[in-house]
């Protein structure tokens, strides 16, 4: 039930999100408290986001395999966290919409992607972060402050990652 309704959400949203808005605070404000959740990993583990926000900067991002925007930002996002590398941690948040497991991480290996990839089938991070659609991007200061909120495959998210990246 919970993955229908989180998919109800995603599904209006994306109808109505432009696929570029720049840097336009979608979800949380910018400057608001990063909240701390738990999200399942790929093998139904909890992981607390206690582990990096308010500890490190990150990046978090709500994606899904069946993305066309989050395939656009996936390149982009390999190219970031080569140039930030430890400095910032880049968490990948799959919404479980119309997504398995075993379907997720097939994309990841397939992919090569980097990032810690986490599963949110019961939506607490998507309902924690406002999450309007996927490719959605927040990026939090080491603070545990967002710095940064955006959408869709070419959003201009370089300058904040830099600037929560520098110590």
């Amino acid at each position: 039930m919970r993955a229908a309704v989180v998919a109800l959400m995603l599904a209006g949203a994306a109808a109505i999100v432009p696929a570029r808005a720049a840097g336009q605070e979608a979800g949380l404000p910018v400057g608001a408290r990063a909240p701390v959740v738990s999200v399942h990993d790929l093998d139904g583990k909890p992981v607390d986001l206690g582990r990096w926000v308010g500890r490190k900067p990150v990046l978090l991002e709500w994606w899904a395999t069946w993305c066309e925007q989050c395939d656009l930002l996936l390149p982009r996002l390999q190219a970031a966290r080569g140039e930030v590398g430890e400095a910032v941690e880049f968490v990948a948040v799959n919404v479980a919409v119309n997504q398995s497991p075993d379907k997720v991480r097939r994309y990841v290996a397939a992919h090569q992607v980097p990032f810690v990839v986490l599963y949110d089938d019961e939506g607490a991070s998507t309902r924690a972060y406002q999450a309007p659609t996927t490719s959605y991007l927040v990026i939090v200061d080491r603070e545990g402050r967002v710095a940064y909120t955006g959408v869709g495959g070419d959003q201009p998210f370089l300058e904040a990652l830099r600037r929560v990246a520098t110590p």
